[in-house]
């Protein structure tokens, strides 16, 4: 075909062709006058307001739309007319053949005569109603999906695997004390400092490597000291574009963490005195037996009696006597080494365990408690001092030992042996 230009006799264009051409384009297309009265209009505005050409030339849009929408389609036309304007506008109505409620995004232009004159203007529709039934679908749906996830007991996130946030609820927004949009596009480095973005990471990876859900706890410690604990699970997503992202869900296990903390002191610890227990001074204690034994090391316990405790008691009652258990075994603690295990597995009775340590150092350990303790001066609410001394009985590993308890008995033999001999003094069973 030869697309050269032709001269101005050869460009007129059918206006059969040109009538067919506007009726199938799928839009509704149309002309007024400076009064805004239709001029022309395709088929698909005929079909819209259910009437033939001749029908709507010379009427305007009272005709066919309600009030409300008459004067926002009015109100654009004299834009247009009147000052020249091109409106490209979102316009509402009500068809009033049918009673549909309508919505249009309409381009509005004015037409010139040969002397540059506004004659009228010309208009394109296109029906948008379906398109903004569904974007106001979609707007409740996240309307709704953000009160649950404003409302829900979890810090709610989306991450891209180059640590990029796309999403905060309202919660983690708080958490990291900004608003959400001004975390959104942020890396986890621009809002936490580096260790605990790194701690998060750990995570975070596992499931960009494997693209598995994973799950496990996460704590970290604030500028104040204050520890926080959380269990995550994160959930790999993918975008359209391949963007790989996960979805993180955090509950705060703070309090329960501390409850299982305060519950495991609670089994290892003796409540009066904050030392181990008996329970938990068995346990470690047969472990290093095990240890000592099978690694042929030394290994001496001591075990530690207050003399004539029952008459602290008598005299000053039990809340006196409970501090000076307290008091006792505070000395007992700044004597002892890191590795060795102090325990109170009695009322006023007191066990060392000393993990490599031969007879010689073990005696000379428990004269040094022994004698410190005979030269304190315990004070409080009561009148005067009260000065307690201790006995102590010590025994060593012997390769014929059984167990723990082999060693335990011929230390508590030492022991009995101190008390009977006077008391105040070291006993050694080797």
């Amino acid at each position: 075909m030869d697309c050269r230009k032709k001269t101005n006799s050869e460009q007129t264009i059918d206006p059969v062709f040109l009538k067919a051409a506007l009726d199938d384009v799928g839009a509704y297309i149309f002309t007024k006058d400076l009064n805004g009265c239709y001029t022309f209009a395709n088929k698909k505005v005929l079909e819209l307001f259910a009437i033939s050409l001749n029908d709507l030339i010379g009427k305007d849009d009272s005709h066919f739309f309600d009030s409300k929408g008459t004067r926002q389609l009015s109100s654009n036309d004299r834009r247009v007319i009147e000052q020249g304007e091109t409106i490209e506008s979102e316009e509402h109505n009500i068809i009033k053949v049918s009673g549909d409620q309508k919505v249009y995004w309409s381009i509005k232009k004015p037409i010139y005569d040969d002397n540059g004159k506004i004659i009228g203007m010309c208009g394109i529709s296109t029906d948008i109603t379906e398109r903004k039934h569904l974007e106001h679908k979609v707007q409740e749906q996240n309307k709704l999906l953000d009160a649950v996830l404003n409302n829900i007991d979890a810090y709610v996130y989306m991450k891209d695997n180059n640590h990029t946030f796309h999403y905060v609820n309202n919660k983690t927004a708080q958490l990291f004390g900004l608003p959400a949009d001004q975390i959104i596009g942020k890396r986890d480095t621009d809002i936490l400092p580096q260790e605990i973005a790194d701690h998060f990471r750990q995570l975070d990876n596992k499931v960009f490597v494997d693209n598995q859900k994973h799950a496990g706890e996460e704590s970290f410690i604030d500028k104040e000291g204050n520890s926080y604990h959380y269990w995550s699970i994160k959930v790999p997503f993918k975008f359209e574009d391949n963007l790989q992202t996960l979805i993180g869900f955090s509950t705060d296990i703070t309090d329960l963490y501390k409850l299982k903390e305060e519950l495991q002191l609670q089994a290892t610890t003796d409540a009066l005195t904050g030392l181990y227990n008996r329970r938990y001074f068995y346990e470690q204690a047969n472990r290093e037996f095990s240890r000592s034994n099978r690694q042929q090391q030394p290994l001496s316990l001591l075990i530690i009696d207050i003399d004539h405790f029952k008459k602290v008691n008598d005299q000053f009652g039990h809340l006196i006597g409970d501090e000076v258990l307290v008091s006792t075994a505070t000395n007992f603690l700044a004597l002892i080494r890191e590795a060795d295990v102090l325990a109170r597995i009695g009322g006023e009775e007191f066990a060392i365990l000393l993990p490599d340590t031969p007879p010689g150092a073990a005696a000379k350990m428990a004269e040094r408690i022994r004698r410190f303790q005979s030269h304190q001066k315990i004070t409080g609410k009561w009148n005067g001092s009260i000065n307690i001394t201790i006995s102590i009985g010590v025994a060593v590993i012997k390769h014929t030992d059984k167990d723990f308890n082999d060693l335990f008995v011929r230390a508590d033999k030492a022991l009995y042996q101190a008390k009977q001999q006077g008391r105040n003094q070291v006993q050694l069973n080797y």
